[in-house]
C-alpha cells in the first residue's frame, strides 16, 4: 500500500514492527522519553490523584502524563498493553496476546468488508460526529434536524478514491440560520445544540491522549504486509487472513500525514460520537438506549474503515464516558443541561402532540425499516460483544466503587431515583472487573450504559423506588428489564408506576405500598415474600411467588385469565388475604376461557381468608368464586 500523499516514510523497519505489536515476539526497542512514566508512575500518581470529574479540565495538549492529565490516569489500564516509545514508531507490547488478537481483528473485518460497508465508513468519517449521531433518535430525527436547523454536506460516498481531503461544511442550498452538527444556538433546539458543543468542548480532545500514549494506528503498522486467505475459518465462520489492515479506498486520501501527530489510541471520533450521544440522550433520555447503540455502531466503522483497531476505538469510549460526566456533572452547566432538558421535552410534545406520559410511546412508534433501533433486543446484540471487543478476562472480579459524578448520565432517564441509588444502577450493571484496558483509574471502562437503562442489576441491600405520576414521563413509570440478583429486596411507593420483566433472583421479598407494581414475567418478583399493602400489583403473565403472598387493606391484585391454562399465580408458600383486598380478573384477548368452565386462579401451599370482591373485565360475564383449603378457582357464568 502506498504511502499516504506528502507522508514521508519513517525509518522503521513495518515488518519487524509488526512482530512485535502483533506476532508476540519480545520488545523490539529501547523506550526512553515518556515511557518511564508508565505504568508504574501511573499508579502512583493514581494513589492521591483527584477525582476524574473534578480534574477533567486539565485535558489540554500540554499536559501528557497521568499526573498533569486526567485522560490520559483513566487511560492507564492501556498502559499494560502498550509501552509508549519515544517517538510513534518505536514502542513496544506488553500483552502482545492482546495486541495479537487485535490486529487479527481488525485484519478479519477489513478483508470482509462489503463497498456499502466501506461507503457507510467513508460518510461517517467525514461527517461531523454531532450530525451522525442525530439518526438514534428514530422518529424524533428529522424534527430535531428541522428544530435545531442542523444540516450536513456529507450525505453520499464516491465510489473510488477522492482526489483531496473533504470535509462538512455548510452546504450551499442550507436554509438561514443553519449550522453543521448539532445545529445551530439560534433554533427551537439551541439549548441542545449549545448543550452537545459545550459536553464536546476544548477539554474533550483526544489528542493530548493520543500523543502520550503514541500508539500507531493499524494501518502504519502493516503497511508493506500483503493479504494471505490461510484457507481457515475462525469460530465465527469469518475466513482467517494474515495481519493486513486494508483501509477503504474513499479514505486513502483522508488519512493523517504526519504519524507522530496521528495516533490511534484513542479514537478521536469515537470519543466524539460518544459525547455527543451521550449529550443527546440527557436532553432526550426517550431514545437514552438507542443513542447509545447508535454510538457503538458508528464507532465500530472506525474498524471497518481499517483506520483505527478495538483497542482504539475502547479507549475512545472509555474516555467519552467519563469527559461526559464531567461535563454533565459540572456546577458551570448545571443551567445549560436543565434548559436543554426542558427545551426539548417542550419541542417534541408539542410537534409530536404527546404529553410527557406519551412521547416515549410516540419515541418507539416506528418499525425496524424506518427506526433501525426499533428492537430493543437486536440493539442489545449490537451493543454487548463490543463493550470487550478482543479483550478476555483475567483475574478475580472485584465490584465497582463508581466513580464519582457518573450518576449524572442516568439523571434524565431515571429521574425517580437518587443519585446514591443510580450509582448503585450504574455498580450493579457494570463489566466485572479483569478486563486489561478497562480497569484504568476509576475503571470508567466497566460502565455500561446501555444495561444500566434498564435498572438496577442487583439488589445487595433493600431497594425503596418512588414514582410519582404527576411527574410525568419516566418520573411517571419506568420498566426494569434486567434480571435482578441479590439478598435485597425491593418496595414500591409512590403514585406511579414501575414494571419488572427480568428472570429475577433476588431474595429479599418484594413490598407494594403504593401505586402500580406491574409483573411482566413469572419471574418477576424474585424469591422471596410478597405483600401487597397498598395500590395495584398486575401480572401481564402467569406469576410465580417463591415464598408467601400477603394481600391486606385497600388493593388489588390484577390476574389475566387464560383457556386451557394453570394457575395465574402460583405461591410456593401460604397465601394470607386480608379485608379490603380485591381480585381484578382480565380475559386473554387471544384465548379468552369459554363460558361455563372453572378456571384455576390461586395456587398455594395453603390459602387463608378470601378477596372482598372478584371483577371481571367483561359485561357479559361473571366470575363465582370456589375456593379451597390451598387455592382459588372461579366459575364464568353469564350475567
Amino acid at each position: 500500500m502506498p504511502s499516504s500523499a506528502g507522508h514521508a516514510t519513517p525509518s522503521l523497519n513495518r515488518r519487524r514492527f509488526l512482530t512485535a505489536s502483533v506476532g508476540g515476539g519480545a520488545a523490539l526497542v529501547a523506550v526512553p522519553a515518556l515511557a518511564g512514566w508508565l505504568p508504574a508512575a501511573d499508579a502512583k500518581a493514581a494513589v492521591n490523584a483527584a477525582a476524574f470529574v473534578d480534574d477533567y479540565k486539565t485535558n489540554v495538549v500540554a499536559n501528557q502524563t497521568p499526573e498533569t492529565n486526567a485522560v490520559v490516569r483513566i487511560l492507564g489500564g492501556f498502559a499494560k498493553v502498550w509501552k509508549t516509545g519515544g517517538a510513534w514508531n518505536t514502542g513496544a507490547p506488553l500483552a502482545p496476546d492482546v495486541l495479537r488478537a487485535n490486529m487479527r481483528y481488525c485484519a478479519r473485518i477489513t478483508a470482509v468488508r462489503t463497498d456499502a460497508q466501506a461507503k457507510e465508513s467513508f460518510i461517517i468519517d467525514r461527517q461531523h460526529q454531532s450530525y451522525s449521531v442525530i439518526a438514534g433518535l428514530g422518529p424524533l430525527a428529522d424534527l430535531y434536524k428541522s428544530g435545531a436547523k442542523a444540516v450536513t454536506s456529507i450525505t453520499s460516498a464516491p465510489d473510488g478514491t477522492p482526489a483531496g481531503k473533504i470535509s462538512d461544511t455548510l452546504p450551499a442550498d442550507a436554509p438561514a440560520g443553519s449550522a453543521i452538527g448539532a445545529g445551530s444556538y439560534d433554533s427551537d433546539l439551541g439549548q441542545v445544540a449549545r448543550l452537545v458543543d459545550t459536553v464536546r468542548g476544548p477539554f474533550a480532545s483526544g489528542n493530548p491522549a493520543k500523543f502520550a500514549f503514541q500508539y500507531p494506528r493499524p494501518w502504519r503498522m502493516n503497511e508493506d504486509s500483503e493479504v494471505v486467505d490461510t484457507g481457515k475459518k475462525d469460530e465465527f465462520g469469518f475466513p482467517v487472513y494474515d495481519s493486513k489492515v486494508v483501509v477503504a479506498p474513499q479514505l486513502l486520501r483522508q488519512r493523517g500525514e504526519n504519524a507522530a501527530e496521528d495516533g490511534g489510541f484513542p479514537s478521536g471520533h469515537t470519543n466524539a460520537l460518544h459525547l455527543a450521544a451521550l449529550a443527546y440522550a440527557y436532553a432526550v433520555p426517550e431514545r437514552f438506549q438507542e443513542l447509545v447503540t447508535r454510538a457503538f455502531e458508528l464507532s465500530h466503522t472506525r474498524i471497518v474503515a481499517g483506520m483505527h483497531s478495538t483497542v482504539d476505538v475502547l479507549g475512545g469510549r472509555v474516555m467519552a464516558t467519563a469527559l461526559a460526566a464531567a461535563a454533565l456533572a459540572d456546577p458551570a452547566n448545571a443551567e445549560l443541561k436543565a434548559a436543554a432538558r426542558a427545551q426539548a421535552l417542550a419541542y417534541f410534545k408539542e410537534r409530536t402532540g404527546t404529553t410527557a406520559d406519551t412521547l416515549y410511546a410516540y419515541a418507539h412508534s416506528a418499525d425496524a425499516d424506518r427506526d433501525p433501533y426499533a428492537d430493543r433486543d437486536a440493539n442489545a446484540r449490537t451493543v454487548k460483544p463490543k463493550l470487550t471487543y478482543v479483550l478476555t478476562r483475567r483475574g478475580r472480579d472485584e465490584s465497582l466503587t463508581v466513580p464519582k459524578g457518573a450518576e449524572v448520565l442516568l439523571e434524565t432517564r431515571q429521574p425517580y431515583l437518587s443519585a446514591a441509588q443510580r450509582r448503585e444502577v450504574l455498580r450493579t450493571t457494570a463489566l466485572p472487573a479483569g478486563y486489561v484496558l478497562l480497569d484504568g483509574f476509576e475503571q470508567w471502562g466497566r460502565l455500561d450504559l446501555f444495561t444500566a437503562a434498564d435498572g438496577y442489576g442487583a439488589f445487595d441491600s433493600d431497594v425503596t423506588v418512588t414514582l410519582d405520576a404527576a411527574a410525568g414521563g419516566f418520573g411517571a413509570a419506568d420498566v426494569w428489564r434486567n434480571d435482578i440478583r441479590g439478598e435485597g429486596g425491593l418496595t414500591k411507593r409512590g403514585t406511579g408506576a414501575l414494571t419488572l420483566t427480568g428472570h429475577n433472583r433476588y431474595h429479599g421479598g418484594t413490598v407494594v405500598e403504593a401505586g402500580t407494581l406491574v409483573a411482566g414475567s413469572a419471574n418477576a418478583l424474585g424469591q422471596g415474600d410478597v405483600r401487597v399493602e397498598g395500590g395495584l400489583l398486575r401480572a401481564d403473565k402467569v406469576l410465580r411467588v417463591r415464598g408467601s403472598y400477603i394481600q391486606e387493606g385497600e388493593t388489588t391484585l390484577e390476574l389475566p385469565l387464560r383457556k386451557n391454562h394453570g394457575p395465574a399465580l402460583e405461591v410456593s408458600g401460604r397465601v394470607v388475604l386480608g379485608r379490603g383486598s380485591v381480585l381484578s380478573l382480565r380475559l386473554d384477548t387471544e384465548r379468552p376461557p369459554a363460558v361455563g368452565t372453572t378456571v384455576p386462579v390461586v395456587e398455594a401451599q395453603r390459602l387463608r381468608g378470601q378477596f372482598d370482591r372478584i371483577e371481571l373485565n367483561s359485561d357479559t360475564l361473571r366470575a363465582v368464586p370456589v375456593y379451597t383449603a390451598d387455592g382459588l378457582s372461579v366459575r364464568l357464568l353469564r350475567r
